[in-house]
């Protein structure tokens, strides 16, 4: 694909999109827009039962509205952006979703919501343009994160939703089948609502689980009044006042974000979680699993364990110190490396159960956590300061004995990906907990739905897989 140099992202990534159909799409490409939805789903079947997902889809019922597109599990049927706004918070509540490492963003959770809300919208949508619309979302979000330079401590924003915004709007938008035209000013009106900060995180606040949420929400609002012939911004990234400047601060490479657009995909690398909780502390997790076997499981003998690991996620999981190694809330465990490495160490895994106010209160977690000692390592800064951190774990025994390791990429990433097995086992596992009964087979069909996605003929087959059972 190939753009002037004048040309602003807005139009080269609607040219782009607007034209991607799966023909175009590579074997891998289309694999991993398929791999992506089916996680994505099955995210959002065990974040309909979590803490806010109930009072967000209660707001939308309240508030009524045509009956346009599904929220998951729920079964009721609401206007297309207040369906999208719940099943975007449902996918990410659990902070199961995935995960691009070097972007430091997950890209699913607004996408696939979108579009799955635009093609009810739409009165029923192909498999296969379903596919090329959350193929071209998945892409637009991992490409704007890449070519940011600027880490999310130094921004302030969380990228997952900030990028979400164009990202969902541009899934949407191919969906619905908006022309160049329309797209470019559907991305301008998403530019007028785009925000999403990191200061959730540290606050253990619940809005940080629905961010991604108000992202693929705003879409829909956008498309829709593109749709109408509404104008918006049209220079939304390279103006004077875009999003580069504004909100990136210029620090943002150009070429990255558009060389080989539509001929390589960098979505193709996305990692997929194995453990419920940020991103951040997987490496640590599998770092810890791995010296669980050295010690021979006897965590009892721990007299301390070290973390050595980048600024940014010393900065998202580390800190504050005295929160992160006593968390209160569910929120403050998902983002605690010492106490996922705790469990990690006295359960030998990190599930969902932990993630519970009944772990919380676990006195052999907690104890342990309290020997959890982070640090920034210089050399890891150097080498990944603005990717999802490598780590250094030492354990120190009672003997003053110490065991060693180091991970770079932990499991789920494209270099150590999970298998179709391993993928079904967490659909299990989510659909398990979702807040009302599925069919006992839900995650088969889903399974199955997916595969045929394809040459499915209206891809709400799909979405009815997840609605409650009867």
């Amino acid at each position: 694909m190939t753009a002037t140099t004048t040309e602003d992202f807005a139009a080269t990534l609607s040219r782009f999109a607007c034209g991607l159909t799966l023909d175009k799409l590579p074997p891998a490409a289309q694999a991993a827009a398929k791999a992506n939805i089916f996680d994505t789903l099955a995210c959002a079947a065990a974040g309909s039962s979590a803490a806010a997902v109930a009072d967000v889809r209660g707001l939308a019922a309240e508030w009524g509205g045509e009956p346009q597109a599904s929220v998951l599990v729920f079964g009721d049927k609401v206007p297309a952006h207040h369906a999208a706004w719940v099943n975007g918070a449902m996918a990410h509540a659990r902070d199961y979703d995935d995960t691009h490492d070097a972007a430091v963003l997950h890209a699913g959770v607004s996408v696939v919501p979108a579009a799955m809300a635009a093609a009810e919208l739409a009165g029923g949508v192909s498999g296969a343009d379903f596919i090329a619309g959350v193929a071209a979302g998945l892409e637009t979000i991992c490409r704007i994160g890449m070519a940011t330079q600027i880490g999310i401590i130094e921004s302030g924003y969380m990228y997952t939703s900030l990028f979400g915004h164009f990202a969902a709007t541009v899934a949407a938008g191919r969906v619905l089948g908006l022309n160049e035209s329309q797209m470019v000013n559907a991305l301008g009106i998403a530019y007028s609502q785009a925000a999403g900060n990191h200061q959730v995180t540290r606050d253990a606040a619940l809005t940080k689980r629905i961010q991604p949420g108000f992202a693929a929400k705003s879409a829909l609002i956008s498309v829709q009044m593109a749709r109408r012939g509404i104008r918006g911004v049209q220079n939304t990234f390279d103006g004077e006042d875009g999003l580069l400047r504004v909100y990136l601060h210029g620090r943002c490479d150009r070429e990255v974000l558009r060389a080989d657009l539509g001929q390589r995909f960098e979505f193709i690398e996305l990692s997929y979680k194995p453990f419920p909780c940020c991103r951040f502390n997987h490496p640590a997790i599998s770092a810890a699993l791995s010296l669980r076997k050295a010690i021979d499981g006897q965590v009892n003998r721990i007299r301390q364990v070290r973390v050595g690991l980048n600024h940014q996620a010393y900065q998202a999981v580390c800190t504050p110190v005295e929160v992160r190694k006593a968390p209160r809330t569910i929120v403050q465990a998902q983002f605690s490396i010492p106490y996922t490495i705790a469990s990690a160490l006295v359960d030998g895994g990190v599930g969902l159960e932990h993630f519970s106010d009944a772990s919380l209160r676990r006195d052999d977690l907690l104890s342990l956590a309290r020997k959890v000692d982070a640090a920034v390592d210089a050399d890891i800064e150097r080498q990944a300061g603005r990717n999802v951190s490598p780590v250094q774990i030492e354990i120190e025994m009672d003997d003053g004995t110490v065991h060693r390791t180091r991970v770079d990429a932990p499991l789920g990433h494209p270099s150590l990906p999970m298998s179709e097995a391993d993928f079904d086992a967490k659909a299990r596992d989510c659909l398990r907990v979702a807040i009302r009964p599925l069919v006992a087979d839900a995650a088969d069909r889903l399974r199955d739905g997916v595969n045929r996605l394809v040459g499915m003929q209206d891809m709400r087959e799909l979405i009815h897989v997840l609605a409650p059972a009867g």
